[in-house]
């Protein structure tokens, strides 16, 4: 949960412009995800008390704790990316499509020596050209019919040239709407040329074409012509709808990451769009103070550097790496911030300032939400930043180290020994990565032990990191979205002396250099200060990196008890039954319905077992003798 989220000032700044929301509950968890004509007007409509909007709807606003949003430049491509947003979170109160169905798109296949337009709603890597996506079927499959019929080109399945001259020219090349290359009759550069007056058309050059059906509706609303007229007027609007500029998906399936920067003063906003396989899933803005230095540079430089320096701070624990950087800018050693990016990723990262297209639209509206953010949430996202980063921060001075971006916590839960369980937790830069957390359970520790158990799941973790660290650089491989390869600069260990020793014990082992502290708690189990290097070093209870400790700690415990929890459900729901070879949950739960109890199955000679449904002589013999070791037949 947010605790800086003011509800009321929050709605003030709500912007009146197309785009979509995202209502977040306590534990940060995503409840809905919605699009909006007017941001403004729309989500003020969940905090008025309304008759009749129904007991579900109700249940989800009383467990709103805050909200964000995205503005887009219109309420297509809110549509689409709120399509997007809802297939990567799976929000619990969102609607969520079985068939998961995609919107339509128009594909030309330049791929093709005579390159058809087609209806699709699949995108592939093919080496075809994609437009979309798009809102409606019907006007995409009409404006196919209009390119059809302005630029002649065919849409039969015969492969040209090979079946050029075969057969007889089809029936659209009668009714003059195919210039028939299927017969040689248009050269293969005058078809192509045609097909790229098409896609320039679907790229956006559409006034021409609007222009053409604007005349012939004028000639026959002229002539009393009012059929043909309006049709010309409908076809027109479905022109225009159709070649709308589409940024939330683009059809080359890669992945990139969007960055814009807003400046005001001595404040900067970066924002940052994830694009991955093509589509757009999410965002994140950060709040930088410019130093003294740089606010002395000009407009343009200053941007440059600013810019620079997130890139690299940004990048620098970054789990994943997309292949193409956009930016908004040039910026400071452009060169060499792709080169190190590239050896980090261990394959090609190209950065990118798009001048003109469908990526500079998508670098504009970045744009548009930091200046947005940095305009209405300067002052929440500084508050923010300080319990996060500045926490973190406060966290290094304290222990003396020159930086802390990764931390990792550890906690162990057992029940008098029994399912013994360990959990690990990460921050990075003073915020959970839920990605990254990991559980364990204990696999050589007997009875309640839990500096051992604390030894084995420690072990374990750095020495999985060291091996998929070996493994990346032999083999050259991507690091993906794995993360243990990546150790943490600090490790944080629920409890003091003991716990911390141990950790160290291990990096020592393994020959690893990570600091190590322990979390304190008092008599009353509220945490009071840091065990580091043999001293227990207090806190000021009031500041951000004491609550950011306190967190973390939190955190480690609750992820190890969910989990025991959970092991503990599953124990207490085992059966006997599920030690015999061979005999499943369906066995199961036939057999107890059958003879009733456990028991009465013991009791159960082999014949009548076997006539259970579910069983065979093969199974009712593995019953029998499991409950009867010593019996022959």
């Amino acid at each position: 949960m947010n605790p800086d989220f003011d509800l009321k000032e929050e709605l003030k700044k709500l912007p009146g412009k197309p785009g979509v929301y995202l209502m977040h509950g306590r534990k940060d968890e995503i409840l809905y995800v919605g699009k909006a004509v007017n941001l403004n007007r729309r989500v003020h409509q969940y905090f008025v008390k309304k008759v009749g909007r129904g007991p579900k709807i109700e249940h989800m606003v009383n467990r709103i704790a805050w909200f964000e949003y995205i503005v887009t430049d219109s309420e297509l491509e809110a549509l689409v990316l709120e399509n997007n947003l809802i297939k990567e979170n799976r929000p619990k109160y969102n609607t969520l499509l079985k068939d998961d169905k995609t919107y339509p798109y128009i594909k030309v296949t330049i791929q093709e020596e005579y390159p058809r337009v087609l209806f699709t709603r699949k995108l592939k890597k093919d080496g075809a050209q994609y437009f979309g996506p798009f809102k409606s079927s019907i006007a995409v499959k009409e404006t196919i019919e209009v390119l059809r019929k302005l630029y002649h080109v065919r849409d039969c399945t015969r492969s040209l040239p090979g079946d050029i001259g075969r057969n007889r020219p089809c029936l659209n090349h009668q009714i003059g709407q195919c210039d028939a290359p299927c017969q040689g009759y248009i050269s293969k550069e005058e078809y192509r040329e045609h097909i790229s007056q098409a896609a320039d058309f679907l790229s956006g050059n559409y006034r021409p074409v609007v222009k053409r059906l604007e005349e012939r509706m004028k000639a026959a609303s002229e002539e009393m012509d009012f059929e043909t007229a309006a049709k010309m007027r409908d076809l027109m609007q479905n022109v225009i709808s159709v070649t709308q500029k589409q940024k939330m998906e683009n059809g080359d399936g890669e992945d990139r990451d969007v960055l814009a920067l807003a400046v005001d003063g001595m404040d900067a906003v970066v924002q940052v769009f994830y694009v991955r396989d093509g589509k757009m899933i999410g965002r994140e803005h950060s709040f930088l103070r410019i130093g003294e230095e740089d606010a002395s540079l000009g407009t343009d430089e200053r941007k440059e550097r600013i810019l620079s320096v997130f890139v690299r701070q940004f990048y620098a624990s970054a789990v994943f790496l997309p292949k193409e950087i956009l930016l908004e800018c040039a910026i400071e050693d452009q060169k060499l911030i792709e080169e190190w990016l590239s050896a980090k990723r261990g394959n090609r990262v190209y950065m990118k300032v798009p001048g003109r297209g469908t990526h500079s639209r998508l670098v504009r509206m970045a744009h548009e939400n930091a200046q947005i953010a940095l305009n209405m949430d300067r002052e929440r996202i500084r508050l923010e930043e300080g319990r996060t980063i500045g926490a973190m921060q406060e966290i290094a001075a304290l222990l003396g180290l020159g930086h802390l971006t990764r931390v990792e916590a550890y906690d162990i839960s057992n029940t008098s020994g029994v399912e013994s369980v360990g959990s690990m937790v990460v921050f990075e830069q003073g915020k959970p990565r839920r990605s990254d957390y990991r559980k364990f359970r204990i696999r050589t520790v007997e009875g309640p032990n839990d500096y051992a158990s604390l030894r084995e799941v420690i072990g374990r973790r750095l020495r999985h990191g060291i091996e998929e660290e070996k493994e990346i650089e032999e083999r050259h491989l991507e690091p993906g979205d794995t993360s243990f390869h990546i150790f943490p600069d600090l490790i944080m260990m629920d409890g003091g002396r003991g716990q911390v020793n141990v950790a160290q014990q291990v990096c020592r082992e393994l020959k690893l250099d990570i600091p190590v502290c322990g979390m304190v708690k008092d008599d009353y189990h509220r945490t009071r200060g840091l065990y580091y290097h043999n001293v227990e070093l207090p806190i000021d209870t009031r500041s951000e990196g004491f609550k950011l400790i306190t967190r973390i700690q939190d955190e480690a415990h609750r992820f190890a008890i969910e989990y025991h929890r959970s092991l503990r459900g599953k124990a207490q729901t085992h059966s006997l039954l599920d030690e015999i070879e061979g005999i499943g949950p369906a066995r199961r739960k036939a057999l107890l319905r059958s003879f009733g109890s456990l028991e009465a199955i013991r009791d159960a000679g082999e014949d009548q077992l076997a006539h259970a449904p579910s069983m065979n002589a093969s199974s009712a013999r593995k019953v029998y003798e499991f409950f009867h070791p010593s019996s022959t037949k």
